[in-house]
């Protein structure tokens, strides 16, 4: 994102298939950077609804999607001059 946006290094995008496993995601990420290296996020928007959190980790800002909200969005539309990587999801 640095070449674009002033903000923040990378954004994470991510989607769950309804807003119980966004919420869901969401904790895990925050309780596991928390484990790993005590980082909290410095904001955080849209947990109570969860149709779309957005976490500000500061060099990171991760967004947790329900398709629907991930699809009216669009983020990589909007952004889609930065280059991304696309990571598979890891079951455990």
């Amino acid at each position: 994102m640095r070449p674009v946006c002033s903000y923040t290094d990378y954004f994470v995008v991510c989607t769950g298939n309804n807003s119980r496993q966004a919420k869901a995601i969401y904790d895990e990420v925050r309780e596991g950077m928390k484990r790993a290296g005590g980082s909290v996020p410095r904001h955080v928007h849209g947990e109570r609804d969860a149709t779309w959190i957005l976490a500000d980790y500061l060099d990171v800002v991760l967004h947790v999607f329900t398709p629907e909200a991930r699809s009216y969005y669009r983020l990589e539309e909007l952004w889609g001059d930065v280059p991304s990587v696309e990571v598979a999801a890891i079951a455990r």
